[in-house]
């Protein structure tokens, strides 16, 4: 649970470092910026810029009864963002998600599939796998 935050914490807390820094050598505009900057990259870089995850074992029910796909990601994993990203607002409705540092079985099953790696994203669609999947062609696939 911890190291899902880690790298958000530290960029929040170097953001903060530098931002306090502008605000006491006299800039405090660019002290505001960048603390807004820094703020806006840690959110992204958490687990708050994805949906809620699932367990991995209910997520594969889920799938099987309503046929969406499985979505493996982690907190700080820039093509996961990206893949999130570009299915906007509705993608959270579209797939079930599964946090591989929250959940060890979704970790061990993006292992199976990549062969011992925990590359992510891996994308379960239709029983078939797809890892780190172009963001485009899985928006096509749920659409």
């Amino acid at each position: 649970m911890v190291r899902r935050w880690m790298v958000p914490l530290l960029i929040a807390v170097t953001g903060a470092a530098i931002a306090a820094r502008q605000f006491v050598t006299g800039s405090p505009v660019a002290g505001a910026v960048l603390g807004l900057l820094f703020g806006l990259l840690a959110v992204t870089q958490s687990p708050l810029a994805f949906p809620r995850s699932i367990e991995a074992a209910e997520a594969q029910r889920r799938a099987a009864e309503d046929g969406k796909p499985i979505v493996y990601w982690r907190p700080g994993c820039p093509f996961c963002l990206r893949l999130r990203a570009r299915l906007g607002p509705s993608g959270a409705r579209r797939a079930h998600w599964v946090d591989i540092w929250r959940d060890p079985d979704g970790a061990a099953a993006v292992r199976a599939i990549t062969g011992g790696d925990e590359t992510v994203p891996t994308v379960v669609i239709g029983g078939s796998s797809h890892v780190n999947p172009d963001p485009n062609w899985l928006r096509r696939q749920i659409a």
